[in-house]
């Protein structure tokens, strides 16, 4: 295999599986379908060439369909907002060894159940490049075959700690 084609390979290899880090459902699912999709489409276009050369085709075909499906699936999660649904989509790559700690929860007023369907999610904080910012409590519609909001936490994986992200179950 010449070096040109090893490069390509290595690059989409190294791009598929790293996933794509701190972002959301849509873009890492955008980026894994588009992938293949540009993968087999530029498989048969490689291969109907004058060069006949499938695999270069493949490869190249993945880098853009990956890039082309995560900025589509990108733009979804900015429109629609992030909406994790299990510990594992809201598991970040923020690792430290120990947590810093947590401020006193905030003190809030429920107030009047705006909708029937509403669930109180009570205040929490989130872990940001900043530090700790506060989310007050409020009323929230869950998403369908969703009923319960789990506040964001560190979770102990491997001797460390990881930030998770809020999630609905």
């Amino acid at each position: 295999m010449n070096s040109k084609i090893t490069l390509l390979l290595a690059a989409t290899l190294s791009a598929l599986c790293s996933g794509c880090v701190g972002t959301g459902p849509n873009t890492q699912q955008g980026a894994v379908g588009g992938a293949a999709v540009g993968a087999l489409a530029g498989g048969i276009i490689g291969n109907n060439s004058r060069s006949h050369d499938a695999f270069g085709g493949a490869v190249i075909g993945a880098i853009a369909g990956a890039i082309a499906g995560g900025a589509i699936g990108n733009s979804l999660d900015h429109q629609r907002g992030t909406i994790y649904r299990s510990e594992v989509d809201a598991t970040t790559d923020v690792t430290v060894n120990e947590p810093p700690p947590m401020p006193a929860p905030p003190v809030e007023v429920v107030t009047v159940q705006p909708e029937p369907a509403a669930v109180w999610v009570g205040g929490y904080w989130i872990y940001t490049s900043r530090g700790y910012e506060c989310v007050r409590g409020h009323w929230e519609v869950p998403p369908p075959r969703c009923r319960a909001f789990v506040a964001p936490h560190w979770g102990r994986r491997r001797g460390n700690y990881v930030y998770i992200r809020g999630y609905w179950r």
